[in-house]
């Protein structure tokens, strides 16, 4: 056995975790050898290092982080509060209290001590504020804290009680608010943003202009629930999630697309800011596809139950249909020029064999309220379903639509069609123009697959975004 293995040995339960806060266990140099006076320095950071044992392993963590609690629960067994107090302290420095590092059972454990000891100072509130303020001190949550008391929210009166001072943990989403309002103050804003995602895939914000279309005015674009039943019909995902009881859900909005990245962002600000996350979409070809979710209680999302959703849209006035509309074809639609017959086609797509074909019927019903004659396809090889629009009936339902689309793309094209058909500008202009809509073939092609990419160049106040 080295000398190493027996130092740590005989560490008393308190010594281990502090060691095990420190990163690993040292041991002293003994004295010197016979003819050498004392170690230099180096030599002693030498001799240390060497002695020095790896870093713990998960399963080594846990088994001195239970030592020491059992340790906590003798102490709390004698009555030595002052003992118990030092070991939570040891405990927490060691982590071992964060269930991601220890596991949820260990990690209760630590508030049971915490609870015990206070359950064992009852009638002694010097001591129960003494205890909150070197919780304070250690970093701890309040949420934390009051959990493991059994208090929850009620622990705001023993803090008020004590008169401590208990900020709480800066989050990200405030940090996040933080850096748009420094940026803003720098000279960024939505526009800004615009034009910078525009330039990256190629489409020229200064000529368009220079033909009186402002290819950014859709940033400032104000939707309703009507509009997000659209996107809900769609794009967007949905995951139950059950949490202290209660039922929630995860919505979320995810795209390798390069627009889709930077206008999911925006559309799910509104109701809750969202979190971020990036992850491989196709290893092999290097694909990263870009996500965002909210996480809101069940009995506070109106588009969960798919049956109500369907009842919701048949029961829609025909004013309020376009919205609807713009909200599906922003999510999985497309507004084109077919060159070939000279008219433009609408269409919104939707896999044939699933849950989501249902809503194209009722897409298809909803814009029989608009007088708009719709055809629906279905396609056996690729087990997709299309509900199209074309000719007169998609000039006229991109005059009802154009001003709720949020695409900057699907809204460009839909203005450049009506810019067309009033005789505003002719048609080698509008072909001119129309190209730099265009998506290319080739993954090279910025937009497409570069939704990481105009993320960062677009809209750098969401580098923080995420929990």
């Amino acid at each position: 056995m080295n000398l190493a293995n027996i130092g740590a040995s005989i560490m008393h339960p308190s010594e281990c975790i502090v060691a095990l806060a420190e990163g690993g266990f040292k041991t002293n140099n003994g004295p010197p050898r016979v003819g050498k006076g004392p170690m230099t320095s180096k030599e002693d950071k030498k001799s240390s290092n060497e002695a020095s044992l790896p870093k713990p392993t998960q399963a080594g963590r846990i088994e001195l982080c239970q030592e020491a609690i059992k340790e906590a629960m003798r102490c709390l067994g004698n009555g030595d509060k002052d003992c118990v107090t030092r070991l939570i302290e040891e405990l927490v420095k060691a982590n071992c209290y964060n269930g991601n590092a220890v596991g949820k059972k260990v990690a209760g454990k630590v508030k049971d001590v915490v609870h015990e000891l206070w359950l064992a100072s009852s009638g002694d509130n010097e001591f129960k504020c003494e205890l909150l303020t070197i919780l304070r001190d250690l970093g701890i949550s309040r949420t934390w804290v009051g959990d493991a008391l059994g208090m929850g929210k009620n622990l705001n009166r023993w803090i008020a009680k004590c008169g401590i001072r208990w900020e709480g943990k800066v989050t990200r989403n405030n940090v996040v608010k933080a850096i748009e309002s420094l940026l803003r103050r720098l000279g960024w804003d939505e526009i800004r943003m615009c034009e910078t995602l525009l330039k990256y895939i190629g489409v020229d914000a200064e000529v368009l202009r220079r033909y009186g279309i402002e290819p950014c005015d859709w940033v400032h674009v104000e939707f309703d629930e009507v509009y997000f039943m659209g996107i809900a019909l769609s794009d967007l995902h949905v995951d139950f999630v059950e949490f202290d009881k209660y039922k929630y859900i995860k919505a979320s909005l995810d795209t390798t697309n390069t627009i889709s990245a930077v206008l999911f962002l925006l559309l799910l600000q509104p109701i809750q800011r969202p979190s971020i996350s990036i992850k491989w979409h196709d290893g092999e070809t290097g694909l990263i596809q870009v996500g965002y979710f909210i996480t809101v209680r069940a009995d506070k999302w109106g588009w969960v139950n798919r049956e109500e959703l369907i009842k919701r849209i048949r029961a829609l006035r025909p004013e309020d249909v376009p919205r609807l509309i713009a909200g599906a074809v922003d999510g999985d639609g497309s507004i084109r020029y077919e060159f070939n017959a000279s008219r433009p086609l609408i269409e919104i797509s939707a896999c044939k064999a699933c849950e989501k074909r249902v809503f194209l019927d009722a897409l298809q019903e909803a814009l029989g309220k608009l007088g708009i004659k719709s055809h629906m396809y279905e396609d056996e090889v690729s087990n997709g379903a299309r509900l199209k629009v074309y000719g007169e009936d998609a000039t006229k339902l991109l005059r009802l639509i154009m001003p709720y689309l949020r695409h900057p793309l699907k809204r460009l094209r839909a203005k450049l069609i009506l810019m067309l058909y009033d005789g505003k500008i002719d048609y080698d202009t509008f072909d001119e123009l129309y190209n730099q809509t265009k998506y290319g073939d080739s993954n090279n092609d910025p937009k497409r697959f570069h939704g990481l990419e105009a993320l960062a160049q677009a809209a750098p106040q969401t580098h923080t975004h995420g929990e």
